[in-house]
C-alpha cells in the first residue's frame, strides 16, 4: 500500500516527464497531425462533452439551421484539439516562436499609459488561444504584468503552469490575493489581466446581462477593481489568422472608470466578446458549461 501511495503521489511528475514534456518538444507539423487524430477520437469515439457543446451552440444561435450548427460544432473540435496541442507546446516554446506565431497590432494603446504612469486592466475571454497571448504579453507590453488565475488542485501542475505562463515576465495572482496585488507598490505601472467570461460561482454577486441570446452572469471583479483603483480598462481581442497563428488587437473600454455607470464596463466587454464570437463562432470555448447556473429571481 505504501508503494502504491508513493506511485500515486508522483503520478503527475511521471505523466509530465514521460508524456507531456516529450510531446512539447515535437515540431508543430507533427503536433498538428496528433491534433487531427485527437480530434477524431474525442469527437467520434468519446464524444467529449457533445451534449454541452451542441446545447451551448444551439441556444446561442437560434437563427441558425442544423447544417450551420453542425459546421460550428465540427470546426470547434478541430480548434479545441489544436489548443490542447498548442498549450502542450507552451511548456517548451521559445521566445522567437512566440513572437512569430502571435503578433500585437497596436501595443501602443497599452504602452502609452505607462508614459503617463498609469496602471491598466486588460480584460478578455476564452476565445482563440488565450494561453499563448498571456505568454506573449511581456514581449510587447511595457507594464509589469500580472494575471488573475484559479490555482490548480495539483501543486505540481500549478507550479508548472505558473512557470510556463510566466517564463517571459508574466506574474500569476491567485484569485483570493487579487486585492493585495492591486494595492502592491511596484517599480513600474502594472497591467492586470482578467479572464471575465467564466461562469460565476456566486450568481448573486454576478453581473447579469444578455449574452449570446441568453441571460448570462459575469464575474464583476474587473469592473469593481477598475472603479476602486481608477485603472483604465482595455479589451483584448485575439484573432486567428491561420492554424497556429494569431494576432491581438486592443480596444479601449474606458479610461475614466469612476465616471461610468454601474455595469457599463462588464456590458461593453460582453458585447465586444459577443461580436468576436458571432464573427467566428468555432473559436470560443463551447465545451465550458457556461450557463449551468440560472439567473436568480
Amino acid at each position: 500500500n505504501y508503494i502504491c501511495l508513493e506511485i500515486y503521489k508522483f503520478m503527475p511528475h511521471i505523466i509530465y516527464y514521460i508524456l507531456i514534456y516529450p510531446l512539447s518538444k515535437l515540431p508543430y507539423f507533427i503536433l498538428y497531425r496528433i491534433s487531427d487524430l485527437l480530434c477524431f477520437i474525442l469527437k467520434n469515439i468519446f464524444r467529449y462533452r457533445k451534449r454541452i457543446i451542441k446545447g451551448n451552440i444551439i441556444r446561442s444561435f437560434p437563427e441558425k439551421n442544423v447544417d450551420e450548427i453542425n459546421d460550428i460544432y465540427n470546426k470547434f473540435y478541430t480548434h479545441f484539439c489544436d489548443l490542447i496541442i498548442e498549450n502542450l507546446k507552451g511548456f517548451t516554446i521559445k521566445k522567437n516562436q512566440i513572437s512569430k506565431r502571435l503578433t500585437m497590432s497596436n501595443p501602443e494603446l497599452v504602452n502609452n499609459y505607462i508614459k503617463e504612469g498609469k496602471n491598466v486592466i486588460l480584460v478578455g475571454g476564452h476565445y482563440n488561444n488565450w494561453e499563448i497571448t498571456a505568454q506573449a504579453c511581456p514581449l510587447y507590453l511595457n507594464h509589469q504584468l500580472f494575471a488573475i488565475y484559479k490555482p490548480l488542485k495539483s501543486s505540481f501542475y500549478d507550479k508548472k503552469m505558473r512557470s510556463t505562463r510566466g517564463k517571459y515576465g508574466l506574474n500569476l495572482i491567485p484569485m483570493k490575493l487579487t486585492k493585495k496585488y492591486f494595492e502592491l507598490e511596484s517599480e513600474s505601472p502594472k497591467a492586470i489581466i482578467f479572464g471575465s467570461d467564466q461562469s460565476p460561482s456566486n450568481v448573486k454577486n454576478a453581473y447579469w446581462t444578455t449574452f449570446l441570446n441568453q441571460d448570462t452572469g459575469f464575474l464583476f471583479g474587473a469592473e469593481k477593481y477598475a472603479k476602486d483603483y481608477d485603472f483604465p480598462v482595455i479589451y483584448v481581442h485575439i484573432e486567428k489568422i491561420k492554424r497556429g497563428y494569431y494576432t491581438v488587437h486592443f480596444e479601449l473600454i474606458t479610461d475614466q472608470p469612476k465616471n461610468e455607470e454601474h455595469g457599463f464596463i462588464i456590458t461593453d466587454f460582453s458585447k465586444k466578446l459577443e461580436s468576436n464570437i458571432n464573427d467566428n463562432p468555432p473559436y470560443w470555448l463551447w465545451s465550458h458549461h457556461r450557463w449551468k447556473r440560472a439567473k436568480p429571481q
